[in-house]
């Protein structure tokens, strides 16, 4: 969902952190090692940063992201920051611009961790809607600037975030190994795939906990790569011209390590995705992506300075992979994010079976008034188990409708 926004802009921004030994990241009062609460939103994780010592904000972090990217202009304008360039795209196919600005020596604060002399690239509006995509308030995109000089671990189950610093560095108990490459600053590795019992390569793939779905493979990238014969065609991102189109299916299995998982989901993008020469190139030289559906059943920690990738099995790696069982997308709404509407409905789905459409606001689902619930928990009881009945009471046009159904895996 972030990926093609992160891509687009640095391959013609170029921009570098240019940092110093006493300019980026560093740990307050000179400690090897803090521990940072984080959130889990989608897969994604988000962390705060307060932004020139004075607003408080949230960012995901993200390991295809090189400079920090602010998502919000109304936050720089109330601090007055100076913008050194501006950057207008034309989306292809599209009657609309995207504009950027860069601004430089800002200052980005994490709990224990200290940054000045940043970087900061700004979009002139949320262009992909990430608050509401989310259920939470994002403002921004923190990447390569914290990888780069720490040892990052991720626990996505105590939700904590452990940054140390490379010389004191050790994996701990139980973790294994495997090498990646830092490639224009993002790490990319290497994962035995099989498609099917014919189609099988050792894929490139970008680790990217910027990317919410589980795997990402490219077709057009080897010929090995085969669309599954059982899948369902539905919007898998979003980046700057609007909706990302794919299909959704299910592959034989991905090797991790010397770990086998087994009918993990998997999305292809559409032939026409990627509709500019700069972004095919950006994308060209990887098979896809790994993103967090995946990375989320492991602990992992990046060692970017010595290329290295640990990761150990948490309780959630045998979770069954389901992919959005209702075939509802829904998107929060209001200042509170706390009005849910249905964004687009997959045709023959449960929900599209049963009479939802796009527009529809959720009043109440099982009982429950929609507005006492955050996005993650209306998401959860739509994609809960193949079989669970579903009540949904929505308003569409100041009527008030009634809908039951039950979720259905279509792959």
């Amino acid at each position: 969902m972030v990926r093609v926004l992160a891509c687009l802009f640095l391959l013609f921004v170029g921009l570098s952190s240019g940092q110093s030994q006493n300019l980026g990241f560093s740990l307050a009062d000179d400690r090897k090692k803090v521990q940072v609460p984080i959130e889990i939103h989608n897969n994604l994780i988000v962390v705060r940063v307060v932004l020139n010592d004075v607003i408080p904000l949230k960012f995901i972090l993200d390991t295809g992201v090189r400079t920090a990217i602010l998502t919000q202009k109304s936050f720089s304008d109330i601090l007055q920051l100076n913008y050194s360039r501006k950057y207008s795209i034309s989306v292809p196919g599209e009657d609309k611009v995207i504009n950027a600005f860069v601004t430089n020596n800002v200052s980005l604060t994490l709990p224990g961790v200290n940054g000045r002399g940043h970087a900061l690239l700004v979009l002139e509006e949320d262009y992909l809607e990430l608050r509401n995509y989310l259920g939470t308030d994002v403002h921004g995109i923190l990447g390569y600037e914290l990888f780069s000089r720490f040892i990052v671990k991720i626990d996505y189950h105590r939700k904590v975030m452990t940054l140390m610093m490379p010389e004191k560095f050790k994996p701990g108990r139980g973790y294994d190994v495997i090498p990646i490459r830092i490639q224009d600053t993002k790490p990319y590795m290497l994962a035995p795939i099989s498609i099917n019992d014919t189609h099988s390569l050792n894929a490139k793939l970008l680790i990217d906990t910027g990317a919410s779905h589980g795997l990402l493979l490219d077709q057009e990238t080897d010929n090995r790569i085969v669309i599954p014969e059982k899948t369902v065609e539905n919007v898998i991102g979003r980046g700057l011209g609007g909706e990302i189109k794919g299909r959704t299916g299910r592959i034989k299995s991905i090797e991790i390590g010397r770990f086998m998982i087994e009918k993990s989901l998997a999305n292809f993008p559409n032939p026409d995705s990627y509709t500019t020469d700069t972004l095919k190139t950006a994308v060209a030289d990887r098979n896809g992506t790994l993103g967090g559906d995946l990375l989320s059943r492991f602990h992992v920690i990046f060692n970017f300075p010595e290329e290295k990738f640990y990761f150990k099995k948490n309780a959630d790696f045998k979770k069954q992979f389901y992919f959005n069982l209702s075939g509802l997308n829904v998107r929060a709404k209001g200042a509170q994010l706390n009005v849910f509407e249905i964004a687009d409905v997959r045709a023959k789905s449960a929900g599209d079976k049963a009479g939802l459409k796009a527009g529809d606001l959720i009043v109440n689902i099982n009982g429950i008034p929609a507005k006492d619930l955050r996005l993650y928990q209306i998401n959860g009881l739509l994609n809960s188990k193949p079989g669970r009945r579903v009540k949904l009471d929505v308003k569409r046009d100041n009527q008030s409708l009634n809908y039951i159904f039950h979720l259905q895996d279509e792959i």
